[in-house]
Parts: C-alpha cells; sequence; structure tokens
C-alpha cells in the first residue's frame, strides 16, 4: 500500500496528490484529472477539468466529450498545480500518451500509465525519467514478453495478407493504438494499397491524421456496396467483432490477431484465429526491468498484470524496494481498448 503520509495517495476514486489537489487517470468523475492517454481504462467521463498532452486532444475530445475543459500541454512542460511541479513526459503507448511527473515538498513521483519502449512510427518514443518512487504497470510483466520489432511484425502480416489474393483478410487489433500503429508500420513498409476498417477503426483515425501521422490509405468498409468482392483485400477491426454479426459480409476470410498476448502458446486457439501476430502497446519484460533501474527510484508500486513477479523481481535481483500496488480499483481496472484483461469491446 501508499504510505498515508506520501505525495500520492489512494483514494475511492484513484491515485490522488495532495498538494496538486488532482487526481491521476481518476476511476471516477472527480473535480482535477491528470490523464495518462485516452484508453476508456484511464480516461474516463464526467470530470470537472483534465490535463493532458496536446496531441491526444482529439481522441479525448471524441471520447469524452467536444465540450469538456481540456487543458493541453507539451512533453516536458512544467506545469504549476497549487503546490505541485508536474510535468508530462513521453510513454510510447499510443498517440499523446505520457508518464505523469509530481514533484512537492523535496520528493518526486512518477507515474508511468501505459507504457512501451518499442519503435513505432504512429507515437512519439519513450522518455525514460528519473523519480524518487515510480509507480509502473506490468501488464506483461513475466519474462516470458520479449517483444519482436514492429516492423518485423508488419512484414509478417503484409506477406500474410498479399499471400491470400483469394480470400479477405480479417486482422483483429485494438481500435486506438494497436490498428493505427499498424497502419503507419505498413507505411513505412512501402505499401500504398487501401486497407478497410470496421466503424470502430475508422472513427479513430482522423485525430492521428491531424497529428501528421503516415498512414496507408483507408477507408471504412461501410462505405463499399454490399455486392463488392473483398478477394485480397485487407480489414482491420476490433476483437469483438469477431463473434457479431458484422463478420457475416466476411464469411470465408482468413483471420489473425494481433497482440502482445499471441506469445503465449494456445492465445490464438482461444481467439478462434488462424494466425497470431505479437505486437503490443505495452513494454515487455526487458524494458519493465529497464525503466524501473533507469528511473532511479527508491521504491517502486508496480500495478495492473503480474505485479507480484515484477516486483519480487524487482527486490532480489535488482535490489530495488518494490511491492505491488492493489486497491481503489488499480488491479482489477480492465481496458476495453488495450490489452490488459478480457474485457474487450
Amino acid at each position: 500500500m501508499l504510505p498515508p503520509d506520501g505525495l500520492i495517495t489512494l483514494t475511492p476514486q484513484g491515485l490522488y496528490c495532495r498538494a496538486a489537489d488532482a487526481w491521476i487517470d481518476p476511476w471516477r468523475p472527480v473535480p482535477r484529472a491528470l490523464i495518462t492517454h485516452g484508453h476508456a481504462d484511464h480516461a474516463r467521463p464526467g470530470c470537472g477539468a483534465y490535463w493532458a498532452i496536446g496531441a491526444g486532444a482529439g481522441i479525448l475530445r471524441r471520447r469524452l466529450g467536444q465540450g469538456i475543459e481540456l487543458h493541453s500541454l507539451n512533453y516536458g512542460e512544467a506545469l504549476q498545480l497549487q503546490d505541485a511541479q508536474v510535468s508530462f513526459h513521453s510513454a510510447g503507448h499510443v498517440l499523446g500518451s505520457a508518464q505523469i511527473r509530481l514533484e512537492a515538498g523535496g520528493e518526486s513521483w512518477l507515474i508511468s500509465g501505459d507504457f512501451k519502449r518499442d519503435a513505432d512510427p504512429s507515437c512519439a518514443p519513450f522518455e525514460p525519467v528519473r523519480a524518487d518512487v515510480l509507480i509502473s504497470e506490468a501488464t506483461f510483466g513475466l519474462p516470458i514478453y520479449r517483444w519482436p520489432p514492429g516492423a518485423e511484425v508488419a512484414a509478417e502480416i503484409r506477406d500474410w495478407w498479399q499471400g491470400c489474393p483469394q480470400r479477405p483478410s480479417v486482422l483483429f487489433c485494438y481500435a486506438f493504438g494497436k490498428a493505427q500503429r499498424l497502419l503507419a508500420e505498413l507505411h513505412a513498409l512501402g505499401v500504398e494499397q487501401e486497407v478497410l476498417l470496421h466503424g470502430a477503426v475508422a472513427a479513430l483515425i482522423e485525430p492521428y491524421r491531424q497529428q501528421g501521422i503516415a498512414m496507408v490509405p483507408t477507408r471504412p468498409l461501410s462505405e463499399l456496396p454490399r455486392d463488392q468482392g473483398l478477394e485480397g483485400r485487407l480489414v482491420l477491426a476490433p476483437p469483438a467483432a469477431q463473434a457479431s454479426p458484422w463478420m457475416k459480409r466476411l464469411r470465408g476470410a482468413q483471420t489473425g490477431f494481433a497482440s502482445g498476448w499471441m506469445a503465449v502458446r494456445g492465445a490464438r486457439r482461444r481467439r478462434g484465429c488462424e494466425r497470431g501476430f505479437v505486437l503490443s502497446d505495452h513494454a515487455d519484460w526487458p524494458a519493465l526491468v529497464a525503466t524501473a533501474r533507469q528511473s532511479g527510484a527508491r521504491q517502486v508500486y508496480v500495478t495492473h498484470g503480474q505485479s507480484e513477479v515484477l516486483a519480487r523481481y524487482l527486490r532480489e535481483v535488482e535490489g530495488i524496494a518494490a511491492e505491488p500496488l492493489q486497491g481503489g480499483g488499480l488491479a482489477e481496472r480492465g481496458n476495453p481498448d488495450g490489452e490488459p484483461g478480457e474485457a474487450l469491446p
């Protein structure tokens, strides 16, 4: 548990900084919310005011409402909130994602949010940040999770798709972050063919294009005539579409799933897809360990995923005081847009 006199405490609404009188990624409505990124388990509707990275403002307004009170910041920009200095630093997770650093009373804390350290053409790269105390995610906090380069995975997807001209290819991936990364990775490989999108994915493309993210041409599948053949076309869809009536139009398609979970034997079978591609927007095991080490933190709290395993490793191998952080909904919160848990759209 967090110390009751620490800079950050755990309340029924989530992580709270008394010095700033603000909550970080609250899971209930609060007056002042500091948001790491726009996934639904981190950005909740109903708060009085929000502070977040400007690059992600389009996503946040689309999801939380155009009329929200949103204060946009740049990476590294210092903000004084009450008695605390607050700064947002790139988390490399999705467009506009941030780690949040708070400093007051001679003490600094860093909340990682969701993060990854792999190269990704769809968002700003991860920035190592130092702090006295780190609260880190551990979604993939087991040594078995080690990611191949995204460009290699994108090449596998391209070859899988283009090697099947007689059938449509449906790739299931999360609608915010993963889909846009795939479109940007394919563009970086020189792919010029148009990719078709499920409506949930199509709704989140424009905020990326407005931020200058280069992606392959796209079109909502719904814009094509019902009698038009889809042989040889690639379609991106969220996981929930797999068991929905939407798939009737794509009967006979080859199917794939892009996720970090595909690194586990049997995950593809459980998803019911023909092919699994290992691609994650979260840190793998080496990245989690390196981030804790490079933060210089004297204390690390680990939440989400395999928190017990990572905390024990940091204590016994890295010599860093570390413990799991649970309660206040932190360990239980699922992500309908990302990889934690099974609560998928």
